[in-house]
């Protein structure tokens, strides 16, 4: 049997990451006939993430190979970073060659401020998806959006079942059944309420008044003055 090619999966971190977004696919990719995963950020420090933990990429934007695969993970760091450039600006560069631009959870704005989901069918976290026409992208109500060389997934563990369509798509369902196998990846949750459409009307607003109006508001005032 001929060496899987390799196979350069890029995930681009930045501080107060979700980590789910990122290590969830990645678990799953890194698994992939032929891939190199690169966690890569502004430099090689403990990129913090929002689990009291803190993540050590692996290379510099600087010096990071080029993309087969460029996956942006999502968080509450999103707004911060889009203001900030520098990793918009990497996203953009990398964009120009990659084969697969995706993204989990409100990563999808990081490549919205790139310019890539303009005119583009997309998805994100269920309290962002009202913020996806600023970056010129069509909500679609999935957990997985493909659109053309475009990918994107809804919030944190929509990223696993993210990972195991990319695999799908680039090394053939055989290759994703048998990483889904391994991984043990069957879901079973406690509780009927992981989206909004399953869960009480008293829960959603509870968690959009905590977190996620705030949140919301402070990614759409990034997204609206870059």
């Amino acid at each position: 049997m001929s060496q899987a090619a390799t196979v350069n999966i890029v995930f681009v971190l930045f501080p107060k990451i979700t980590q789910l977004d990122f290590t969830g696919p990645a678990q799953c990719v890194s698994r992939m006939p032929g891939a190199r995963v690169f966690a890569a950020a502004e430099d090689v420090t403990p990129i913090p993430t929002d689990s009291g933990f803190s993540i050590v990429p692996s290379v510099a934007f600087p010096s990071c190979p080029q993309a087969d695969i460029l996956c942006v993970p999502g968080g509450h760091g999103v707004a911060a970073a889009i203001e900030q450039k520098t990793v918009v600006s990497f996203v953009g560069d990398q964009a120009k060659a990659a084969r697969w631009l995706t993204a989990v959870c409100t990563g999808s704005f990081i490549l919205g401020a790139a310019g890539l989901l303009r005119g583009k069918r997309a998805t994100t976290h269920w309290a962002y998806t009202h913020l996806l026409s600023i970056v010129g992208a069509t909500h679609e109500q999935a957990r997985i959006v493909k659109d053309g060389n475009v990918i994107t997934a809804g919030g944190v563990t929509s990223g696993i079942d993210f990972g195991l369509r990319l695999i799908s798509e680039v090394a053939g369902q055989p290759a994703a059944q048998a990483i889904q196998l391994a991984l043990e990846y069957d879901p079973a949750p406690p509780f009927s309420c992981g989206t909004p459409s399953t869960a009480s009307g008293e829960l959603v607003r509870l968690l959009r008044s905590r977190t996620y109006d705030a949140a919301a508001a402070e990614l759409e005032k990034a997204l609206r003055h870059p």
